[in-house]
């Protein structure tokens, strides 16, 4: 077994020398690897420097409290910035980062995506790489993870978590135990209303343990209790880490920051933070695979995520397993939150869904199978369509894999580029009625508001080689949550404006009161 982690209250002088080697890194070029020639615009283009870019002093005076760029959230940052520079611009690095380039054209993201070669190079949060290849390289025995990976040992990875993680057999396997776990969540959601039916203030946390407790399932295949009416500190405590995750590494890598060469209070926290978080969840990792190397399945058919990457590369299976922890709460539970802000918004849409989940659910406890599920193509519109609207992230982003021109500029290879999708989804040169929520869209049948659309502009779950490796299961939770309120409840929102805050997740920065009233069949 990995051994406990230690609390780490500050810096050592040998952790200082480790954070200054991140520097070189950050200065470096990425490793995109395609060998193919430059673009064959490339010599009519305008050189890469005359690519529109703030100067360090004004970076620094937006970014400074009362500045145009202070306390804004990722998608605000990026219409900001397009306000002031246009469709391509460049962020100067501060404090040791390269620069990056900022696109708000789909035809970019298409020559990026289509540039990027067999192993695409994502760029990093470089503080959560640093945490684990640096600070603390013998818990992961020499892995960062697959959203940290690069390169080849990228690439056998993602092989060996591609046949168990893309498969939609896996996701039937699970079904039942993540219905079981959301028809708990719905008596929870009942009962925590108050006298105006309204769901508390702090109904985020409640989501959050939802998604914790369904991940558990997932990764785990455990249930982790985190749902209990007294939850414990422990479980309180991974749910409240994961969201200072999020918000830490935005500062930290989003924002200017000296990280990299000094130590800073945003860094000792980040670093404490991670502490506990490992420490935390590899318990729970670590004893379900005690549990599973006891007591293995003895149907193939039916083992676990865990119990499939066990038989085949232990050392992968563990941190998987950590990894998607980690990653599935604050996403999946975001996401869910843009879904039922939408369909609380649209009452009609609500009751359309609604009339179709009462085909499938004659009863509101009726359960949820592999076979009606395959019949729920509204559902389905609506989850896209709320995913166009109210993403869980404001966009991606590669390290060109080879010379190419974007908007007439020459953009050396290994460039990073962050492709600014969420703010391009509501605009109606690429959706028709793009700030309506128009799920009909999506149908196979519909003559609606689609035809416009950009078949890069809208990537929810990224594309390629790199597309997201948990996308079905994401999906499967969504659809059965989503299913489950909808069918329990009738919903309302009544206080203005669906708002974020900055994280690298768009983490709401509303009270989620939500309006609840029960449905009569």
């Amino acid at each position: 077994m990995l051994r406990s982690l230690n609390k780490l209250n500050s810096l050592s002088p040998v952790a200082s020398t480790r954070l200054a080697a991140v520097r070189p890194r950050s200065a470096q070029p990425s490793p995109a690897v395609s060998e193919a020639g430059r673009d064959t615009e490339w010599d009519r283009a305008v050189p890469f420097e005359r690519v529109p870019t703030p100067s360090v002093f004004r970076m620094l005076k937006n970014f400074a409290p009362g500045g145009r760029y202070n306390n804004a959230s990722l998608p605000d940052l990026h219409r900001l910035m397009r306000e002031d520079y246009g469709d391509l611009l460049r962020v100067p690095g501060l404090f040791g980062r390269k620069d990056i380039l900022i696109s708000f054209n789909p035809d970019d993201f298409e020559k990026i995506f289509r540039s990027e070669g067999p192993w695409p190079y994502r760029p990093t949060l470089d503080s959560f790489l640093y945490y684990r290849t640096k600070v603390r390289p013998e818990v992961f025995e020499g892995m960062s993870g697959l959203t940290m990976e690069q390169g080849e040992p990228w690439q056998q990875f993602r092989t060996i978590v591609n046949p168990v993680l893309m498969q939609p057999k896996v996701v039937k396997h699970y079904i039942d135990k993540v219905d079981e776990v959301a028809r708990e969540f719905m008596e929870i959601m009942k009962n925590v209303r108050d006298e105006k039916n309204e769901l508390p203030a702090d109904y985020d946390q409640w989501l959050n343990r939802w998604a914790l407790e369904t991940i558990g399932v997932l990764a785990l295949d455990t249930r982790l209790g985190v749902l209990n009416k007294t939850p414990s500190d422990e479980a309180e405590q991974i749910v409240k880490s994961i969201r200072r995750f999020f918000e830490l590494t935005y500062q930290l890598d989003f924002l200017p920051s000296m990280w990299r060469w000094i130590k800073t209070p945003k860094l000792q926290e980040l670093m404490d933070t991670l502490d506990s978080l490992t420490e935390m969840v590899k318990r729970k990792v670590d004893d379900a695979v005690i549990r599973l190397e006891k007591n293995p399945s003895s149907d193939s058919n039916n083992k676990s995520v865990l119990e499939k990457l066990l038989s085949i590369d232990r050392k992968v299976a563990i941190l998987m397993a950590f990894d998607m922890l980690l990653a599935g709460v604050d996403t999946t539970a975001t996401g869910s939150t843009g879904i039922l802000y939408c369909l609380a918004r649209n009452p009609d849409k609500q009751e359309k869904l609604r009339e179709e989940l009462r085909s499938i659910l004659p009863n509101k406890d009726s359960p949820l199978t592999v076979e009606n599920m395959q019949n729920m193509p509204y559902l389905r519109a609506c989850i896209k369509e709320a995913l166009r609207i109210c993403p869980p992230i404001a966009g991606t982003a590669r390290a060109v894999g080879k010379d190419v021109v974007l908007q007439g500029y020459q953009i050396p290879k290994g460039t990073e580029v962050a492709m600014a999708a969420m703010i391009l989804h509501q605009e109606d040169k690429y959706f028709d009625r793009a700030r309506d929520f128009l799920p009909e869209r999506w149908l196979k049948d519909s003559s609606s508001a689609r035809k416009n659309s950009h078949p890069f502009v809208y990537l929810p779950f990224g594309f390629g080689p790199r597309t997201c490796v948990g996308k079905r299961l994401a999906m499967m939770e969504m659809e059965i949550l989503i299913s489950r309120v909808t069918r329990m409840f009738e919903y309302r929102w009544n206080y203005g404006e669906f708002k974020i805050r900055g994280a690298v997740v768009n983490i709401p920065d509303n009270e989620l009161r939500f309006q609840l009233k029960e449905v009569a069949d």
